[in-house]
């Protein structure tokens, strides 16, 4: 039988530490557990959140884990695993949304800043247009287009027809590559020339469009639209 919450004595039971001192006086151990719920045939569900915890590293590294290794863990299982994932996801994109409500985006070092965690665990490119008020405001931040692996295909007019929708005066775009090199293809750089084009006409120029790779980015205003 599992060892549950209740087995710990009542100073270690994280919903009682909770009730007493809130959230903030839980550690990352305990608020593991309560997610957890129980622990297994040989372990606390405490004894169960350390072991995973080191197995994996930190709880960045746990945010990016794939179900199936999560899984494997001794005492994890699927539905453990799933759950945590789940929770994990929650807080990412609270986080990613409530950074694009608020921000300004004046560089690619901005726009790298609010999305690079959400695009860089990605195994799919997604290219993503980011719509931009008379101050650089974000209105809204949308993906356009999800690909393959290796390609995704997107048109000038997908994105300047949501632009106009939105009332864009200002327009930033973004694309992962999973490989994690953010070096621009032939396409990639032809595209984005077809953007700047589109833009001028339209009068919702294109700020910047930048490729996210692991803990990296390219800029085409860096490299080419100076």
């Amino acid at each position: 039988m599992s060892l549950k919450m209740k087995d710990l004595p009542s100073t270690e039971r994280p919903r009682e530490k909770f009730k007493r001192s809130g959230f903030q006086k839980l550690s990352d151990i305990d608020l593991l557990s309560l997610l957890l719920r129980t622990g297994s045939k040989d372990l606390s569900v405490r004894d169960l959140a350390t072991n995973l915890l080191l197995e994996i590293g930190s709880l960045n590294e746990l945010a990016y884990t794939s179900l199936e290794r999560l899984s494997k863990i001794k005492g994890v299982g699927e539905v453990k695993a799933i759950t945590l994932l789940s929770a994990l996801e929650l807080g990412k994109r609270a986080m990613a949304r409530d950074m694009q409500s608020k921000k300004r985006i004046h560089s690619a070092e901005d726009l790298y800043e609010v999305f690079s965690q959400e695009l860089m665990s990605l195994t799919q490119e997604h290219f993503v247009a980011v719509f931009l008020n008379s101050k650089n405001e974000i209105i809204k931040a949308k993906t356009i287009f999800i690909g393959s692996a290796n390609r995704s295909i997107v048109h000038p007019r997908d994105i300047y027809k949501e632009a106009i929708k939105y009332s864009a005066v200002k327009l930033m775009c973004l694309h992962n590559h999973p490989s994690g090199d953010p070096t621009p293809s032939i396409e990639d750089t032809a595209f984005t020339s077809r953007l700047i084009e589109a833009g001028n006409l339209l009068q919702i120029p294109l700020l910047d469009h930048i490729i996210i790779g692991q803990n990296s980015y390219y800029s085409f205003y860096d490299h080419v639209m100076k």
